[in-house]
């Protein structure tokens, strides 16, 4: 701003110059030409009245400044003061001597452009009919700045200098009050009068830029509160496949820095599926993809933003769908596993009742059957339970509200249960240690004990033992159970709380075992929070240590 006023200003005062000068040198000229054509007439009204008087006698006294021609009424010359009149040609062709001759008096200019000068005439007719001419020469414009051009020059470079030193110290004067004008208060400022409503708007727009700021300094706060917390990873990217803003949870997923905005979405994650969903999606198109990064499971949903019809963007978020995928495989094989366990009793009764209906089993094998029929039943029903069990664990159901347990006397109530089953396999079954309470389910908890007890007796030898051990470690309950039994080898370890996992399938069956009894074990202390540690080796026995916490926040829940 200050260099454009700088030059108005400076072209102003060149302009004014080029006008003042021009003006003066007209004036000048002019006044120097009337001042030529007043003393042309007075010298021509005296060469009159002398020659009227003294006849051609009157140019021998007199000395002239101007060239003086006298000229006959036909136009001869009769006297030059400056060339033979003899010489001369006529002269009734000027135009001033015939004004003259008309009107008593002519007057008439005549150029020449090779010497820059002009010639003023100025002729005047006798009372004989004679005129008498007096001559001028005259600088043109032209002529007249060229004789000037050193004062010029000398007037023109100060007013030059004048000119840019006023001009600039004036564009100074101008811009400074702008230029102090205080931006946050500028009603406060103390500018000119004339940028007060303009001072005003600022403020006014101040104001409301500072509300929108705030505003939206308190969305991105809240948006950047929301996406951080998410677990889930969130990415938005522009209409050109570049990162805009994402989360710490997809940084964290993708395994790349925290801040990917700028970066190419498809150079982020070169995987097939990824680079999939991100063209179609910049086509506008919703897209899911399934990811498999590092063992887990993630679900890829992008999203398309529209503008009326273009696309500006894509919004992707990446889900941890791993356990769900894991539970979606366990429910098929589930699904899979009860079809099966529960089809093979259900044959075997069908299969018996069939030979009982077509009589084709013996009158005294009837008892036989019927008794197998009975076994097989009462194994569907077990299953069944067990299955239930299981399902309501799944969906946190205890089936009663939880109180303070007092596991050491529900262990001794659950040997005193199992203890016809105990005498069968000649195996002893004891309980030991202090009264333990912990806060749960009193019918899963049992559950619990009772699995544990049962498989002890079941894949126990013969006179082996069992022995269920209660202990208070203050900050945490403490239930073993250990056995003598056959052991489970070590590649089944981790799988025998699966369900329907059998580590010995046939004999499993022989003792009516339906494969679900650990994993209701597992289901059930995951239900109490609580810790389970198998400790087994083979032909030696196992022992199952389960630990409950005896937080004050277990206990109050």
């Amino acid at each position: 701003m200050t260099v454009r006023i700088f030059k108005t200003s400076f072209c102003v005062g060149i302009a004014v110059m080029i006008v003042t000068i021009a003006m003066f040198m007209s004036v000048l000229y002019s006044y120097y030409s009337e001042q030529t054509a007043a003393s042309l007439r007075r010298e021509a009204d005296y060469a009159a009245r002398g020659i009227e008087l003294s006849g051609e006698e009157y140019f021998n006294d007199v000395s002239f400044e101007n060239r003086v021609t006298w000229v006959s009424a036909d136009g001869e010359v009769l006297y030059d003061n400056e060339v033979n009149a003899e010489e001369m040609e006529n002269h009734s062709d000027r135009q001033e001597i015939i004004d003259a001759l008309n009107t008593g008096y002519g007057t008439s200019v005549r150029y020449s452009s090779s010497l820059s000068q002009k010639t003023v005439y100025y002729a005047e007719r006798l009372g004989d009919g004679t005129v008498v001419r007096l001559s001028a020469e005259q600088f043109t414009v032209g002529a007249l700045l060229i004789s000037m051009q050193q004062p010029l020059i000398v007037v023109i470079v100060l007013s030059l200098l004048l000119s840019f030193a006023l001009s600039a110290r004036l564009a100074k004067s101008i811009v400074k009050p702008i230029n102090e004008i205080d931006l946050d208060n500028p009603v406060d400022s103390k500018a000119y009068d004339e940028l007060a409503p303009l001072l005003s708007r600022i403020a006014r727009q101040n104001r409301d830029i500072s509300a929108q700021i705030e505003e939206m300094s308190r969305k991105q706060r809240e948006f950047t509160t929301l996406t951080e917390n998410m677990s889930e990873g969130f990415i938005l990217i522009d209409s050109k496949a570049r990162v805009i803003s994402n989360n710490s949870a997809a940084a964290n997923i993708l395994c790349t820095k925290k801040d990917m905005c700028g970066e190419k979405i498809i150079e982020i994650d070169r995987s097939r599926e990824f680079r999939t969903a991100a063209d179609e999606v910049l086509e506008g198109k919703h897209c899911e993809r399934q990811l498999d990064l590092r063992g887990r499971t993630y679900q890829l949903i992008a999203n398309p933003i529209m503008q009326e019809t273009a696309l500006s963007g894509a919004v992707l978020l990446i889900l941890d769908v791993t356990e769900r995928e894991q539970m979606e495989s366990m429910r098929r094989e589930f699904t899979a596993n009860v079809s099966h366990e529960l089809k093979t009793p259900l044959t075997s009764i069908i299969g018996f009742a069939e030979l009982m209906k077509d009589g084709i089993a013996p009158y005294d094998d009837v008892p036989e059957l019927a008794g197998d029929i009975y076994s097989e039943g009462k194994r569907l029903i077990t299953l069944v339970e067990d299955i239930m069990h299981l399902s309501q664990l799944d969906e946190g159901y205890g089936g009663s509200e939880r109180e303070n347990v007092n596991i050491s006397e529900l262990a001794r109530d659950v040997i005193h249960r199992l203890a016809p089953a105990a005498q069968a396999m000649k195996v002893t079954a004891v309980c030991e240690g202090e009264n333990v309470f912990i806060r749960g389910s009193h019918q899963i908890l049992e559950e619990l004990i009772y699995n544990l007890c049962d498989n002890g007796i079941k894949y126990n030898k013969k006179g082996g033992s069992i022995t269920v051990k209660t202990d208070d470690k203050g900050d945490r309950a403490v239930l073993t159970v250990s056995d003598t039994g056959i052991g489970i080898p070590a590649e089944d370890m981790d799988r025998v709380f699966e369900r329907f996992y059998r580590v010995d399938k046939s004999h499993s069956k022989s003792i009516g075992g339906t494969g679900l009894g650990l994993s209701i074990v597992k289901h059930a202390a995951a239900y109490h929070n609580a810790e389970i540690r198998l400790d087994s080796r083979v032909e030696k026995g196992t022992t199952v240590t389960v630990i409950f916490p005896l937080t004050e926040e277990t206990a109050s829940v």
